[in-house]
């Protein structure tokens, strides 16, 4: 049978129990993703990520980590980073003649990418869910700040920079959310947004990005909003939105995860209330590589292993079949360089002056 480990799960704290280890070392767990309740210092998270790593060496060890009001750990030398829409305002700012705020726009997205994944890195963690490519249409309070610019054209060349700084300190990058959430007012997380422009309003603006970034976007996650006018389905369980318009129309190759099973804008889809591995085989069969499930691990795990169960099952009884390539895509996720170790790293020309050209 093809081996493909699409599952990226959580854990309740900040150590591993029997369980979570069970959980991971399961061959359909691909990786795991960190919140806040997993921190307590820089020290637990390097040993966290150790262990994790000891577990199989072949997990990809993710968090939402932008900078602004969506950085988990702020605490231990880590450097509290920007919102995202600072580098957009920079880039407005001309002080030097014209072109100038653009120049340094660009640069300081670049050192926030560098020094985002170096100190990411240094404790262990291979990736993180980010740059957020949604535009700033002004109305959506759960992108607000976290995107760089209502101008597709200006929020591509930051992303690119950001991306950029990324891969200077070995970390692969997440384009999200697919095709644009900054458009709808609704938050996904509580409820399910619904989109009703036009699929050429949308790829003429919110989707433009993804176009533009096909070379250098990692992966992509879609979002959990309806577009009416293109399916009935959110995004990220519609084979119309990732594999006719994000992989043949915009030329996107990466590996494709969805957002999190758990958010409101994945439990319903056309009207119909699903199981969490319901909800994960309807990823997966629309073209996602990788599914998250978050936060149910803190009451005991029982949905994690519901989700690990069910789509066991559903691959045993042809439901969902693994792909080989699906777990290429995940596998080229993994830094293929070494990380600098945190007390190096203090003193390393790049992050030094990365740092300085924060804003």
């Amino acid at each position: 049978m093809i081996e493909h480990a699409p599952l990226i799960l959580d854990i309740a704290g900040p150590g591993l129990t029997q369980d979570d280890r069970r959980r991971l070392a399961h061959p359909l767990t691909g990786g795991m993703i960190l919140f806040g309740r997993n921190w307590q210092d820089r020290e637990q998270l390097t040993r966290l990520c150790a262990e994790i790593k000891d577990i199989r060496p072949d997990l990809l060890i993710c968090v939402d980590h932008e900078g602004g009001r969506v950085q988990r750990f702020r605490t231990g030398g880590f450097t509290h980073l920007p919102p995202m829409r600072a580098f957009g305002e920079l880039w407005m700012k001309d002080e030097a003649g014209p072109g100038s705020g653009a120049m340094a726009a660009c640069n300081a997205a670049t050192a926030a990418g560098h020094v985002l994944a170096s100190e990411l890195r240094a404790c262990g963690v291979d990736f993180s869910f980010t740059p957020v490519l949604d535009l700033d249409w002004g109305g959506s309070g759960v992108i607000g700040d976290r995107a760089f610019h209502r101008d597709p054209r200006v929020a591509s060349l930051l992303a690119r920079s950001l991306m950029h700084g990324l891969l200077q300190a070995g970390m692969a990058n997440c384009g999200k959310h697919f095709p644009g959430h900054g458009f709808v007012k609704a938050d996904s997380h509580t409820e399910i947004p619904v989109d009703e422009r036009s699929l050429d309003a949308i790829l003429a603006d919110d989707a433009a990005p993804y176009g533009w970034l096909n070379t250098v976007l990692a992966s992509v996650m879609p979002a959990h909003v309806v577009y009416p006018e293109v399916d009935s389905r959110p995004a990220g369980f519609s084979s119309r939105w990732l594999n006719d318009i994000l992989r043949r129309r915009l030329g996107f190759t990466g590996a494709i995860f969805s957002d999190d099973l758990s958010m409101a804008g994945a439990r319903l889809i056309e009207g119909r209330q699903v199981s969490y591995a319901q909800a994960s085989v309807a990823a997966l069969n629309a073209g996602c590589d990788m599914v998250l499930l978050c936060n149910q691990s803190v009451d005991g795990g029982a949905a994690v292993d519901e989700l690990l169960e069910g789509l066991d099952k559903a691959m045993r009884s042809a439901k969902w079949r693994p792909s080989e390539a699906s777990e290429h895509r995940r596998l080229a996720l993994l830094p293929a360089t070494p990380a600098l170790h945190w007390d190096e790293l203090m003193t390393a020309a790049a992050y030094v002056r990365a740092l300085d050209l924060l804003p």
